[in-house]
């Protein structure tokens, strides 16, 4: 049976600093608008803040549907699956903020997650405070095994600079605006702070 909790602490915390992949979902307000569901990965890149908030770095790609949405309303939920050992899904449904580079707690969030978390592409930092916390059975989710890391990504934004990163997020037809019109990721990209 599903249990809703007060905090994240002790076993949920252990379980959700242990997996090699979450899910991020959210929406706009408008009714036709698009959900959007996305899988994060590389390791390192998510940290328990305290027992009701969290943290996962944001990286370049094709779309920021989550930033736009957490723009427009702060909604949003994370999910974990057990792929190995006992059958769980742990939800947190809160409210998130994306905090750009150049926003003053940039760099003292970053500093909350390994260096090794940290790279080449990185546009924000996601903040998550938990409304509800839940977990639930996983009984009709497979086990798999996980092998490695896939290193595409990050190799990817490494061989660019600085400048060639803010290009590349200008030139995507969805980071400025989302999917449905809303404002994403502000343009032209901030620079890193040093």
């Amino acid at each position: 049976m599903g249990k809703t909790y007060e905090r994240i602490d002790g076993r949920l915390r252990t379980f959700i600093e242990a997996q090699p992949v979450f899910f991020t979902a959210t929406a706009p307000l408008a009714g036709d608008g698009h959900v959007n569901l996305s899988p994060k990965g590389r390791a390192g890149t998510l940290v328990v803040l305290d027992e009701r908030t969290l943290a996962y770095l944001d990286f370049g790609g094709s779309t920021a549907e989550t930033i736009a949405h957490l723009r427009e309303n702060g909604r949003i939920t994370l999910m974990w699956c057990a792929f190995t050992g006992p059958p769980t899904v742990v939800r947190v449904h809160g409210t998130g903020e994306a905090v750009f580079r150049d926003d003053p707690r940039f760099a003292d969030l970053l500093a909350r997650f390994s260096e090794e978390a940290d790279g080449a592409g990185l546009r924000a930092v996601v903040l998550v405070t938990a409304d509800r916390i839940s977990d639930s059975c996983g009984f009709a989710v497979p086990f798999m095994e996980y092998r490695e890391e896939r290193t595409l990504h990050a190799e990817y934004f490494g061989r660019k600079n600085e400048d060639e990163f803010a290009a590349y997020c200008a030139g995507k037809e969805l980071v400025g605006v989302s999917v449905d019109g809303l404002p994403a990721l502000p343009l032209p990209l901030p620079p890193r702070p040093r």
